[in-house]
C-alpha cells in the first residue's frame, strides 16, 4: 500500500515535468515545419520565376534569330559549292520562257538549298485580281535540290548547273544576301516580266555579292549577236503558241518595243545562262565547270496537223477580212442592207479595246501602256455601234465612222513609218493587219450609207 502511495503520490510531482517537455518539444516542431514550408515556397516561388524567365530568354532568342539570322548566318566551309541552274522552257504557257535559281551546296555543314525567286502562292487573297492587275506578290523560296529536280523531270525539262568561280569570301556574301532576302519582311517581291523577275533577281544578287569583280559580258548574245527588243526576245519563245502569242502581242505596248541592252536581256533565263558563261570575275571565267543534270529526251520534230494551221490567228482573220470584202463588196449592189453583222464584229472590237485600256490604266505590269492598237481596237465601239442603221442618229454616226477612219490611217502610217526608221517591225502582231484592212474597207463603206 505504501508503494501504491508513493507511486501514487510521485505520479502527480513527475507529471507537469513532463507535460512542460512535451510542449516544447511540440511548439519547436511547429517552428521547424513553419520554417521547411516557408523554405518551400520561397523555392517554389524563385523556381516558377526562373522557369518562366529561361522560357522568357529562349521566346526571346529564337526571335531575334528569325527575324536578325544573318546576324547568326550559318558560316560556309571551304568546300561549298554555288551553282547557277537552268531549267529549259516547258510546254505550259507559265514555263513557255524557263526558270533560273541559285543553288548552294556545302555538304560539310549540311546546307542544300535552291533559292528560287519565281514562285508563288495560290492562297493569296484575291489571288485572280491580283494576277492580271500585275500586283501579285511573288517571292523567294527554298527547298533541296531534288525538288528542283523532280519537277523538271516530271515536266520533261532539262537541267543544266554552272558552278561559279567564287572565292569563299564571295560565296559567304552571296549566301548572306540570299538569306537575307528569305526572311519573311523580306521575301515577297513585285513581279514584272521584263524587269524584275527569277532571272533577273539572281543577275543582281551575284553582282551585289561580287561587286566590280564581276563583269558581265557586255554584247548582246545568241545567233547573229544582233540586239533585240522585249517582244522579239519574248517573240522567239511563242513561235509553238501562236494564239498566246497574238494575245501577248496585242496586250503589250510600245515599252516592250525599247531594245534591250546586254543587261537587261538577261530577263530570260536562256539569256542570263549564256552571259554568265561569258562573264569575267577578275581576270578568270565566272563559270568554272558546266555540268548537265537532266537531259530531256527531245521529241520529233512533226509539222503541226493541217486543223491546227485552220484554227491558228493567221488563218483566222485572214478569213475575217474576206467575210468584210465579200459582205461589203456583196451590199454595195443593194439599195437596203443590214447591219447586224457590223454590230457584233465592231461590239466585239470595242469589248477587246476596253480590255486593252484597262490593261494600260489599271494595271502595275509596266509594259501594258502606250498601246497603240487602242487606235483600230477603239473602246467607244461598244457601245456606239449599236446606233449603226438608226436614221435618228445617222449624222454623228456619219462623223463617228470617219473619225474611226482617221484613226486607222494614223495607226497604218506610224506603223509603217516607225518600222521604217528603227528598222524593226512596230504593231505586232502582224496578224492583226489582215483584219484592220478588213476593217478601213468596211468602214470606207459604211460612211456613205448610214
Amino acid at each position: 500500500m505504501q508503494e501504491n502511495h508513493k507511486t501514487i503520490g510521485a505520479g502527480p510531482q513527475r507529471q507537469p515535468i513532463a507535460s512542460a517537455q512535451g510542449l516544447g518539444s511540440a511548439h519547436f516542431t511547429s517552428i521547424s515545419a513553419h520554417y521547411r514550408m516557408f523554405n518551400n515556397c520561397i523555392i517554389s516561388v524563385l523556381g516558377h520565376v526562373a522557369v518562366r524567365t529561361i522560357s522568357c530568354l529562349i521566346i526571346f532568342f529564337l526571335t531575334l534569330s528569325a527575324v536578325y539570322s544573318p546576324l547568326f548566318a550559318q558560316s560556309l566551309s571551304r568546300d561549298a559549292k554555288v551553282s547557277l541552274i537552268t531549267v529549259s522552257p516547258g510546254e505550259e504557257l507559265y514555263s513557255s520562257f524557263g526558270h533560273n535559281a541559285l543553288w548552294v551546296s556545302d555538304p560539310m555543314q549540311g546546307i542544300d538549298k535552291v533559292y528560287n525567286y519565281g514562285t508563288f502562292d495560290f492562297r493569296t487573297e484575291g489571288f485572280y485580281i491580283k494576277f492580271m492587275r500585275g500586283t501579285l506578290p511573288y517571292q523567294l523560296s527554298v527547298s533541296p535540290m531534288y525538288y528542283t529536280m523532280y519537277g523538271a523531270q516530271a515536266e520533261n525539262r532539262s537541267v543544266t548547273e554552272q558552278v561559279l568561280n567564287l572565292s569563299p569570301n564571295q560565296k559567304q556574301k552571296l549566301y548572306d544576301y540570299l538569306e537575307t532576302n528569305y526572311l519573311p519582311q523580306n521575301r515577297q517581291y513585285a513581279y514584272k516580266f521584263f524587269y524584275d523577275n527569277c532571272a533577273t533577281r539572281l543577275r543582281d544578287a551575284l553582282k551585289a555579292a561580287c561587286g566590280d569583280s564581276l563583269q558581265y559580258y557586255n554584247q548582246p548574245i545568241r545567233g547573229t549577236f544582233e540586239a533585240k527588243s522585249y517582244r522579239n526576245w519574248m517573240n522567239s519563245y511563242l513561235g509553238n503558241k501562236p494564239w498566246a502569242r497574238f494575245g501577248m502581242n496585242l496586250g503589250i505596248g510600245l515599252p516592250s518595243d525599247h531594245v534591250a541592252t546586254p543587261q537587261e536581256e538577261m530577263y530570260l533565263p536562256d539569256n542570263l545562262k549564256d552571259h554568265a558563261d561569258r562573264a569575267k570575275i577578275g581576270e578568270q571565267k565566272l563559270v568554272l565547270q558546266k555540268n548537265k543534270l537532266f537531259e530531256a529526251p527531245q521529241p520529233d520534230i512533226v509539222s503541226p496537223p493541217f486543223y491546227e494551221l485552220l484554227l491558228g490567228p493567221q488563218f483566222i482573220f485572214l478569213l475575217l477580212m474576206g467575210v468584210f470584202i465579200r459582205l461589203t463588196t456583196y451590199q454595195k449592189r443593194r439599195e437596203k442592207i443590214s447591219f447586224l453583222f457590223d454590230k457584233i464584229i465592231f461590239t466585239v472590237i470595242g469589248l477587246a479595246g476596253w480590255l486593252l485600256l484597262l490593261l494600260w490604266i489599271a494595271t502595275d505590269h509596266g509594259v501594258t501602256n502606250w498601246n497603240p492598237h487602242l487606235l483600230w481596237a477603239f473602246p467607244l465601239h461598244f457601245p456606239l455601234f449599236f446606233f449603226l442603221g438608226n436614221p435618228k442618229h445617222s449624222s454623228w454616226v456619219k462623223k463617228y465612222v470617219l473619225f474611226c477612219l482617221i484613226l486607222l490611217v494614223i495607226f497604218g502610217v506610224g506603223v509603217i513609218v516607225s518600222s521604217l526608221v528603227l528598222g524593226r517591225i512596230i504593231g505586232q502582231p502582224i496578224e492583226a493587219a489582215y483584219l484592220i484592212f478588213g476593217l478601213f474597207y468596211r468602214l470606207n463603206f459604211l460612211r456613205k450609207r448610214v
